[in-house]
């Protein structure tokens, strides 16, 4: 286990079926960092996240969180782990049934044996931090968009994760409000000193907060390095990437036709 990273994945494969959504994927993640996932749709990012999160189990390949291989552990082990992980989805999440602070609590019910009034207190901490305070008792009806992914992201830090996992943070987000969030993501990563990955297709939201950017392609990495690093890229896949341009695959004839009797194997 390298001493300095917090997120360890060696040799990544997994198939859906016969085929292959990641190919070898190896990525070291470093203790108190934002790392930034992209790439185009159908590339493997949203399967790794799942896999990062204990998911999904790999056809092959290890994959370490705080130093074990989720793997590998037991059921006890991964409960205990996912104490130092926090979960922010793309839709919020929350549960339409319970006020925003119910919310907010529910990690805590589910890993501790805190009282009431410990775990009010705690939730209406995690909601100044994200900048709603005042706002526990409300609905998650009667909240914005982007007040909804406060509030998961208030759910997701209530435990003061060692590791925070953020799907399409800025998804339907105007830019005043994305930007918003992406100060609370620094924030949490300067403050709380969280190691923080984030699935994204925002260019700007990830040049914005991006200590480094992983770059998939068909389930493998293109290019993991800065933000400088990534925009300067000579891979013609990655420019693509960045400047939205289509993709023009040679048709294999006889793939083709295998495809559409259902003879590929």
């Amino acid at each position: 286990m390298d001493n300095e990273c917090a997120i360890e994945v060696e040799n990544l494969v997994t198939h859906y079926g016969s085929r292959k959504i990641l190919d070898g994927i190896n990525l070291k993640i470093r203790y108190g960092e934002i790392l930034i996932i992209m790439g185009g749709s159908g590339s493997g990012k949203s399967t790794l996240l799942r896999h990062l999160l204990g998911l999904h189990t790999p056809t092959q390949g290890s994959i370490k969180l705080l130093g074990k291989d989720i793997t590998r552990v037991s059921s006890e082990e991964m409960h205990e782990l996912r104490t130092n992980m926090g979960v922010s989805f793309q839709g919020g999440a929350l549960l339409s049934s319970m006020t925003v602070g119910e919310n907010v609590q529910l990690p805590l019910r589910e890993h501790t044996k805190l009282d009431d009034s410990t775990m009010g207190i705690m939730a209406r901490m995690k909601l100044e931090v994200v900048n709603l305070g005042g706002f526990e008792d409300l609905m998650p009806a009667q909240l914005s968009g982007g007040m909804i992914k406060r509030a998961a992201l208030a759910r997701a830090i209530v435990m003061d994760p060692k590791l925070l996992f953020f799907d399409e943070p800025s998804a339907g987000l105007d830019p005043v409000v994305a930007s918003e969030l992406d100060d609370l993501i620094l924030k949490l990563r300067d403050s709380m000193k969280m190691t923080i990955v984030v699935v994204t297709h925002e260019l700007e939201s990830a040049f914005k907060i991006a200590d480094r950017i992983t770059v998939l392609d068909n389930g493998k990495i293109l290019l993991t390095g800065s933000v400088a690093e990534v925009k300067n890229s000579n891979i013609q896949r990655v420019q693509d990437l960045l400047n939205r341009r289509s993709r023009d695959e040679e048709i294999n004839a006889e793939e083709y036709m295998d495809r559409l009797t259902g003879s590929a194997q």
